[in-house]
């Protein structure tokens, strides 16, 4: 799996003008040099001239627009384009990404919404160089939908009164609109409505966090709306939200890649570089199994990420298997992003503190991908709930292609309801296991069969089941069969050695054992479910000679292959 380097982006693409943005966005960040973006990010800074050069290029309209509201060349909404962006903008920072994937969930209400007048505007707005915000989270309730506290009051003429506030919103200082949840006085129905910042009954209270980034809290007090504001109603506006949050915060996972990317390019030039004792500290046999491990962990991460884009793009009314593996790119793809950073961090040890290193900011901003929203715990709720039917009711589903054409994914604006995720289908995972044979998957193999015959033979009880720190864990382990089959079939299509994909179950199996470890140690565990779990807990099977070729031909080989420009400040 190629990783990002921006001196040599060689990845192919459909069309030039996704080629051309891609470049120019490299070409923006690289001249700009490390000393500016991290004294930007000391100070503060909004980034004022890289909405510019957004709006300069026509970027966000291009790739945010769906193609029926732009003839514009190029302008379409295209998952895996906008996941290549995506891992470039957290490449060079966190703050850089979050401009944009907020951009992305304030424009999910507008394009899934049935105001087709607010469609025009809001492809103008994009037009003009224009950001958004998504108007869901409250101080008191957090994203908890069902307690908004956000109210349109009806007024006699027919029109509407906006009245509360919302907390933690991105972009809500600058945004050209700004996509609101509430309800409507008197009857409780969902509503989503847009408003405008620089409106007088708008108010900005303050930005809420200490970053470059403006996360808002704002009030409306008596802000006039009408129909022309209102985007979806009732069951709509609830679908709308949930699959909003389906399309925007899958990028979460993006952002990590990109981070963990340029993260190790640092790393492994200041540990290949540096000498201690006589030795450059890369001859030390336990930098090299942290640093093979971060490496096919980032590795793992991107293949696992761009197969799930596969089957976003490719879903349908009967095919909705993308809403387990979406969720997956948000929770468990950013976990892994910790673990890599982790990692990297007991190679740099002090270094990693040093304000001239991308590092410094990198480990700061990762830990807030699986925090934003609860997504870990919100997540393998979700996740759990496929579980049943992903083990035990396989039926035939249509292949899934890689999916890096040039096409408009007209389905995620037309999710639908949001309910019956317990009846989704999936194919047989074990396809995809029994493609390949190499000595970690067969270990892996043997972890799934035990995972099983404890889902059937050892089933939580009715307590367990309303114990969510049980479910956590037992989720934790269905998440890694599920990680792994993904893995498994985007190996394939990328052409992944059996070197790579062994290296990778080599730690799914370790993690598996990990997880099998914790649900044993429950206090409620039974007797049946830890001798069933003590059958998970395997080791993997070494290979020096394997271990060497990836250490030498794929993780020193990057010593010195990139290098921002250096800090001067």
């Amino acid at each position: 799996m190629q990783l990002l380097h921006p001196h040599h982006h060689s990845r192919q693409y459909p069309d030039a003008i996704s080629r051309d943005i891609m470049l120019k966005t490299l070409e923006f960040f690289e001249n700009r040099g490390k000393a500016q973006l991290k004294l930007d990010d000391h100070e503060r800074t909004w980034y004022a001239d890289f909405l510019a050069f957004v709006a300069r290029e026509g970027i966000f309209a291009t790739l945010l627009t769906p193609r029926p509201f732009s003839d514009a060349e190029g302008a379409r909404w295209d998952t895996w384009r906008n996941c290549e962006f995506s891992e470039i903008l957290g490449f060079y920072g966190l703050n850089y990404w979050y401009t944009w994937q907020v951009t992305i969930l304030g424009l999910g209400p507008l394009w899934m919404g049935t105001n087709e007048a607010m469609k025009q505007k809001t492809a103008q707005f994009l037009k003009d160089g224009g950001i958004f915000a998504f108007g869901l989270s409250e101080k008191a309730h957090g994203a908890d939908l069902y307690s908004s506290e956000m109210t349109l009051h009806p007024q006699p003429d027919g029109t509407y009164l906006a009245r509360g506030s919302k907390y933690y919103i991105g972009n809500a200082n600058k945004a050209a609109l700004v996509s609101t949840f509430g309800k409507i006085a008197g009857t409780g129905e969902y509503v989503f409505f847009a408003v405008e910042p620089t409106h007088e009954k708008y108010e900005l209270v303050k930005n809420v966090v200490n970053s470059q980034n403006y996360v808002a809290e704002y009030a409306l007090h008596d802000y006039p709306i009408t129909d022309a504001d209102i985007l979806s109603r009732g069951s709509a506006a609830w679908d709308s939200s949930l699959n909003t949050v389906n399309v925007g915060k899958y990028n979460l996972g993006w952002a990590s890649i990109g981070m963990c990317t340029h993260a190790l390019y640092e790393t492994i030039n200041h540990a290949g570089n540096r000498r201690l004792f006589d030795h450059y500290v890369t001859d030390f046999a336990h930098i090299q199994q942290m640093m093979t491990d971060a490496y096919a962990r980032l590795v793992a991460m991107k293949l696992f990420a761009l197969r799930a884009s596969d089957y976003m793009r490719s879903a349908s009314p009967e095919d909705r298997r993308y809403l387990l593996y979406n969720p997956m790119v948000k929770m468990k793809v950013t976990t892994q992003g910790e673990e890599v950073v982790n990692l990297l961090w007991d190679v740099l040890a002090a270094k990693g503190f040093e304000k001239d290193m991308m590092f410094e900011t990198v480990a700061r901003d990762i830990r807030a991908l699986p925090k934003l929203e609860g997504t870990v715990h919100v997540n393998m709720a979700l996740i759990i709930k496929f579980m049943a039917n992903y083990f035990f009711k396989a039926a035939a589903m249509p292949p899934i292609p890689r999916r890096d054409d040039a096409a408009n994914d007209d389905f995620l604006f037309a999710q639908g309801p949001t309910k019956g995720l317990s009846k989704i289908q999936f194919h047989d995972y074990q396809i995809a296991y029994g493609s390949v044979d190499t000595p970690n998957v067969r270990v892996f193999r043997t972890q799934i069969a035990n995972l099983k015959r404890l889902l059937v033979f050892a089933k939580p009880s009715k307590a367990q089941g309303q114990d969510f720190d049980f479910l956590l864990i037992l989720g934790e382990l269905f998440t890694l069969v599920a990680y792994g089959q993904l893995i498994i079939e985007n190996a394939r299509i990328y052409g992944e050695s059996d070197d790579m994909l062994d290296q990778i179950f080599d730690f799914m199996v370790r993690d598996f054992a990990k997880f099998a470890l914790q649900l044993y140690s429950k206090t409620s565990s039974t007797v049946p479910q830890r001798l069933m779990c003590l059958q998970m807990i395997r080791k993997p099977v070494p290979n020096p000679e394997r271990f060497q070729r990836l250490w030498t031909g794929q993780v020193l080989a990057l010593k010195d292959a990139y290098e921002m420009r250096p800090s001067t400040c």
